[in-house]
């Protein structure tokens, strides 16, 4: 049957489209965009090193090319700005009691190595150390800090991953204080062999 002279169809569409979308508080918008892979950042000035919990990092190209928010109310944000290196470290979703905690103190008064029993491992071309019991670690230097923003643009420069691994799967803060942990895997490489840089 033809659909010519039915010029009502598109409008009965929208109209349920907006009866089913509800308003949300926008200061609870940035919960739609959160869900990253939890990371550790560990960085080191002289001989402390510390640990600090990111769960907004951003990947900016395939080089790879990062960038994160942090401040001054971070006690590693002074060994960033002074030594420009970090390590980014990812956990498996088994240590995420243990990496919210590490997020909940500070390395101005915590040995956070030490407390929550975690090997520092010598990374390949900076100071700040891999964390043993991650699952990968990727090792970055600074190359921009957007002062007014807070943000850190980071070029990775070694990348490690632990094959032994038990656990695989990542784990995203949903920003309320609850967390997902990765689920089923699905691919569509077939639809995006023409998008993905070579190698990957």
């Amino acid at each position: 049957m033809s659909t010519k002279n039915q010029p009502h169809t598109m409008p009965t569409v929208r109209k349920t489209i907006n009866r089913a979308m509800q308003e949300l508080p926008i200061e609870r918008a940035f919960m739609l965009l959160e869900p990253g892979p939890v990371t550790l950042v560990t960085t080191a000035a002289g001989r402390k090193k510390n640990i600090m919990t990111i769960s907004w990092t951003l990947v900016m190209d395939f080089t790879p090319k990062l960038a994160f928010v942090t401040g001054p109310w971070n006690h590693s944000f002074e060994a960033l700005v002074q030594t420009k290196e970090c390590v980014i470290a990812i956990p498996s979703a088994d240590m995420s009691e243990t990496v919210v905690k590490i997020g909940c103190c500070s390395g101005a008064d915590t040995d956070k190595f030490r407390t929550f029993r975690l090997t520092p491992a010598k990374a390949k071309t900076v100071k700040a150390p891999l964390i043993a019991e991650c699952i990968a670690n990727l090792e970055c230097r600074v190359i921009d800090h957007v002062k007014k923003h807070n943000l850190f643009v980071l070029e990775g420069v070694q990348a490690w991953i632990d094959p032994a691994s038990k656990s695989r799967r990542t784990f995203h803060a949903v920003g309320d204080g609850t967390f997902v942990a990765d689920g089923r895997k699905f691919s569509h490489r077939a639809l995006m062999a023409e998008k993905l840089p070579p190698g990957v």
